[in-house]
């Protein structure tokens, strides 16, 4: 008679699995293994050998007498502290792994309390000198090193970064400081500029200026196709020059020769002998109208740009055209030249601004932020920037590269020239008989001139297409479309009190490109 087999459920089944097992190791639970000390130290040892060998010659600044932990007796003799060295330094750690204290620093050891800048002084001259062999390495080479030693937090930056910390005097830790939001800087004050001389005398347009560099006088030219030289004191009309045939866009006065160099809309670029008060030379090559020209201010060089999309480099002497800048798509209207590279800057009716390689006759940049016709341009006498006015905005910019630094805002005209003095202050004038003045560092607008018409003209006459300070740059010269020359300058009774500044600060300045 065979016996059946008792059939248990699967639950009964897995339930008496779980208590035989339970039963077999209640031993192991109920009576925990006596941990063997000897036994313990060698596995420390060989994990302290494997793991942390690298960093088990590094000292740590002492946290308290309740904290001072002991390494293995394998390892003692390599814990070491200074004597005479006040803090004590002893090899520690604080490494949260469970078999407890005496664990050596790792990356990702966290020290709670950072060491002092006294402190660490005088780490490093307790330190004992370098020597060859494990002495050498045993030994924290620098500040730098006894930072990261003491478990500065560098790793949210990368040692160039942590570096160049310490070496401006502060710690790594001032990384990790809350910084200032960013803000506007408070501008400075300038006085306010009025009008104290109307100039009359030309039958058209004027259209340019330039000073000499004696500052006894100053040239005008205009659409009644001649130049005049005033007198800078008394504004009296000195001499006119005859010999263009058309509105004369551009004269310059040079420095290093008595010349008077000027342009004009009959595709002409002469250039005139001031002691004979002759033209001595005409310099042809220009296939438009030519609307502006400057003198390079170290060799004897002039440049001239035209309508017909190019700047052309004259050597002044032998009249032969040096380079033809060529690269705009519309026309030139306006060039600068300066000693240092770049050297020449072009603006033009095509948005664009140039920065060329005078010795190759290449563009060296090209500046396309601008989205309406670029008419002037202006350098500061001082600083290594320059600026750009549009009808869409006025815009800063830094040599050598044309790095965009600021928008000026708010002029809302056709801007046809800018002027810039060493005090700051920088003049734009529009096509509507508007000028304002700002603060070049903030580009705060100051002050807003619209100076009445003369006298018969129409309002509409009121274009501003010249404007420049002389070289005292105690008076502001303009040259308009109603005819006249007017002469600015500062308010000698205008005080911070009577004209104070109308500025709120911002968060910070929005940069529109």
């Amino acid at each position: 008679m065979v016996e059946e087999v008792q059939k248990h459920s699967v639950h009964t089944l897995v339930f008496r699995s779980l208590k035989r097992t339970h039963d077999m190791f209640v031993s192991d639970h109920a009576k925990p293994i006596s941990m063997d000390e000897k036994s313990h130290k060698v596995k420390m040892a060989a994990k302290l050998r494997a793991e942390y060998s690298a960093v088990l010659h590094m000292p740590v600044l002492k946290e308290g007498k309740d904290r001072v932990s002991h390494m293995s007796d394998q390892y003692e003799h390599q814990s070491y502290s200074h004597p005479g060295s006040d803090p004590e330094y002893l090899i520690t750690g604080t490494h949260p792994y469970p078999s407890g204290p005496g664990l050596a620093l790792t990356a990702d050891t966290q020290i709670q309390t950072m060491p002092s800048e006294g402190g660490i002084q005088s780490m490093a001259l307790a330190l004992p000198p370098s020597q060859a062999g494990q002495e050498a390495s045993r030994t924290a080479a620098s500040v730098a090193d006894i930072h990261r030693h003491a478990g500065a937090p560098e790793r949210s930056q990368p040692p160039s970064h942590a570096m160049s910390l310490l070496e401006a005097g502060g710690t790594k830790s001032s990384s990790l400081m809350a910084r200032k939001a960013p803000t506007m800087p408070k501008p400075q004050w300038h006085p306010p500029w009025k009008l104290y001389r109307v100039i009359s005398g030309h039958l058209g347009w004027v259209r340019s200026i330039a000073v000499e560099p004696g500052n006894q006088w100053f040239v005008t030219g205009s659409a009644d196709r001649t130049i005049k030289i005033w007198d800078l004191a008394s504004g009296k009309l000195k001499l006119s020059l005859t010999g263009h045939i058309s509105t004369v866009r551009g004269v310059a006065v040079s420095s290093r020769s008595p010349y008077l160099f000027s342009c004009g809309e009959d595709k002409q670029v002469k250039c005139w002998d001031l002691e004979y008060n002759k033209v001595i030379r005409h310099y042809h090559g220009h296939l438009s109208a030519v609307y502006d020209l400057d003198l390079h201010p170290t060799i004897d060089v002039l440049v001239t740009c035209s309508r017909d999309s190019t700047a052309r480099v004259w050597d002044i002497r032998t009249k032969a055209n040096v380079h033809t800048l060529s690269g705009h798509t519309n026309t030139v209207a306006t060039v600068k030249c300066q000693g240092a590279e770049p050297q020449i800057i072009t603006g033009s009716h095509d948005t664009t601004i140039r920065l060329w390689d005078l010795i190759a006759g290449k563009t060296r940049t090209t500046l396309t932020n601008h989205k309406k016709s670029v008419r002037s341009l202006v350098l500061h006498p001082r600083l290594y920037t320059f600026a750009s006015g549009s009808p869409d905005n006025i815009k800063q910019w830094k040599f050598p590269d044309g790095n965009f630094i600021q928008n000026l805002s708010g002029h809302n005209a056709i801007i046809n020239t800018l002027a810039v003095n060493s005090d700051g202050v920088l003049v734009s004038g529009a096509d509507n008989g508007t000028i304002h003045m700002w603060d070049w560092r903030t580009g705060y607008n100051f002050q807003r001139i619209h100076a009445a018409v003369q006298p018969g003209s129409l309002d509409s006459e009121s274009g501003i297409f010249s404007c420049m300070f002389d070289h005292s740059e105690s008076r502001l010269i303009t040259a308009e479309a109603d005819k006249t020359i007017k002469v600015y300058r500062e308010d000698d009774t205008a005080t911070e009190e009577t004209h104070p500044i109308s500025w709120k600060p911002e968060i910070l300045k929005r940069k529109r490109f």
